[in-house]
């Protein structure tokens, strides 16, 4: 077997190592399936302008009911939120949570999170920095290009009165393309033109009420 070839083998076997790690910080990442149906509700202009987990009529709060079971443990978690932090908005968190998502997900690919660690908890900062550092290591790097969230969607929610922290877990399906180059610049996994779809459950944990307005990512999985 000539040298070149066992110089693929290796970094062939490199490539497949770093994508199982990065299924571990990550998620999944598949092949172009079929858009989903629309979320009910979404566009419903009044439900951003209804604040608190009742209205004046009684009725639910459609910015929550909107994102989860009325009668859930999550509806009371985030009517709990909204009474620590009236302007605390569920809609306007899930636009907040897409935008960070692509630019998360992005500076981690580009292996450049410094900018992003605000946003970011010590362990997930730390993680993220651990796979970084081994595609340098090996030479590697990943070329990607974000096309857009294809799904989002609202999971669970969890408060704490006493300590006041609020907790979301949110499931992401992004599309994007990406390929994984080794020191030479040559493509080693991927493929530029196929769309793949990138799954992730990220939970955000903020104190409500708090000066503080980010939201910190503390948790990554699928």
């Amino acid at each position: 077997m000539s040298s070149d070839m066992i110089q693929l083998l290796v970094l062939a076997g490199i490539a497949v190592f770093l994508i199982l790690r990065l299924k571990n910080v990550l998620g999944t990442r598949e092949g172009f399936e079929k858009p989903p149906l629309p979320m009910p509700g979404r566009d419903d202009p009044a439900a951003e302008a209804r604040k608190g987990f009742e209205v004046i009529d009684g009725g639910p709060d459609r910015d929550i009911t909107d994102h989860v079971p009325e009668d859930s443990a999550a509806a009371d978690a985030l009517g709990s939120m909204k009474k620590a932090e009236p302007s605390f908005s569920v809609g306007e968190f899930l636009g907040g949570a897409k935008g960070a998502y692509e630019m998360i997900l992005m500076a981690f690919e580009a292996g450049d999170i410094d900018d992003i660690a605000p946003f970011l908890s010590k362990d997930v900062f730390e993680s993220f920095q651990e796979v970084i550092d081994m595609r340098k290591a090996e030479g590697l790097s990943v070329e990607a290009n974000f096309i857009g969230v294809r799904e989002m969607s609202l999971l669970d929610a969890n408060f704490d009165e006493a300590t006041k922290e609020g907790e979301l877990k949110i499931r992401f399906v992004g599309e994007l393309t990406s390929v994984v180059r080794d020191a030479a610049g040559d493509i080693v996994d991927g493929d530029l033109t196929e769309v793949k779809r990138q799954k992730d459950i990220w939970t955000f944990e903020r104190v409500m009420g708090s000066d503080n307005p980010n939201w910190q990512l503390v948790a990554t999985g699928e």
